[in-house]
């Protein structure tokens, strides 16, 4: 299902989101009405954004876009969850929206159908926003013509020159599970399983802080304008943090914007990480950018919860980091480490 959307009035956006907002599944295993964060395999994916959270994110809008827009834009949000389904991904999908409507930064369509990712519907497109997109969202399971098809489209469409925007779950996606062979068996290695897609992305998933875990934040790159709405000195958030497995995220090869305060860390919060899966370099980032080719990539990793939309400087950031990827806003996206 694909549904393309046009700028509006704040009053007009409001009374859409209060006739159009429906409740999530509330048979088990799926998750209660009012329950926020995410829910397992299987549940289907709700499509619209609580009004109150719309309301909440709508009031942490900049005004205006931190780059002119060197021509008109056009994002496509993708929302599909193969895996772990977020209740934020709605809400995560109106925030690209409304951002674009607000700013006139860009044009933006929604799909929740990974159908719409082919090499001739992606010739209209600026820049690509993965909503938590999980497990392997780009498969067709009786078309492997058809998943390779779109996989191929996506990478060529950054490669190429175009724009990639993840948040949060994106990184958990075409990787191997770590569950162990048998009970009581040491974890399996986690593995990437499409490794162009995960040395794209940045990494993939291996480990979260869970909801609410207070975070400790540094920012890496103060300088950038990827980063100018956060002072200096880093700030605390409460979120469910992702971690990467370490083998697959790099300095050598992105451009760390903040990162986990490590040294800031209670010894509580970091005992919670299993010591078979924990870095040994204490590096957890959370967003960066990096040059693909021709193209940009830029990911976030919080945004689990739908509170962390109301954020304003949260919100400015993924601004920032979507015209980055569009190729409107200039940052430094050398490699953290040479």
């Amino acid at each position: 299902m694909t549904r393309k959307f046009i700028p509006a009035s704040i009053g007009a956006i409001l009374l859409s989101s209060l006739l159009s907002a429906q409740p999530p599944q509330s048979t088990r295993p799926c998750p209660a009405q009012g329950f926020t964060g995410g829910f397992s395999q299987g549940c289907p994916q709700k499509q619209f954004a609580n009004p109150y959270d719309v309301a909440g994110m709508m009031a942490a809008l900049p005004d205006k876009p931190p780059a002119t827009p060197q021509s008109l834009r056009h994002v496509l949000v993708l929302c599909k969850a193969s895996g772990w389904v977020h209740t934020s991904i709605p809400l995560a999908a109106k925030m690209v929206e409304y951002l674009g409507d607000k700013t006139g930064a860009w044009m933006t369509t929604i799909t929740y159908d990974s159908a719409a990712i082919t090499a001739e519907n992606l010739k209209q497109y600026d820049a690509i926003f993965l909503d938590s997109t999980t497990g392997e969202f780009l498969d067709d399971p009786n078309d492997k013509a058809a998943t390779q098809a779109r996989k191929q489209a996506l990478l060529d469409f950054v490669k190429g020159g175009k724009g990639l925007a993840g948040i949060h779950a994106a990184t958990d996606s075409y990787h191997t599970s770590g569950r162990p062979a048998s009970p009581g068996a040491a974890p399996a290695p986690l593995t990437g399983t499409w490794p162009e897609f995960n040395e794209m992305i940045g990494g993939f998933f291996k480990f979260h802080w869970t909801y609410p875990t207070l975070i400790p934040v540094k920012i890496d790159d103060p300088a950038s304008p990827l980063t100018s709405m956060f002072p200096a000195r880093g700030y605390d958030i409460v979120d469910e943090t992702y971690t990467f497995a370490q083998d697959s995220f790099s300095r050598k090869r992105v451009h760390v914007l903040t990162s986990i305060n490590y040294k800031m860390m209670s010894a509580e919060d970091k005992a919670k990480e299993p010591a078979a899966t924990r870095r040994t370099d204490g590096d957890y980032a959370l967003s960066y950018i990096q040059r693909v080719g021709s193209g940009r990539v830029f990911y976030e990793a919080h945004g689990h919860d739908e509170k962390i939309y109301c954020l304003r400087p949260f919100v400015a950031h993924m601004l920032a980091g979507i015209q980055y990827a569009l190729g409107d806003l200039k940052a430094d996206d050398s490699p953290s480490e040479k």
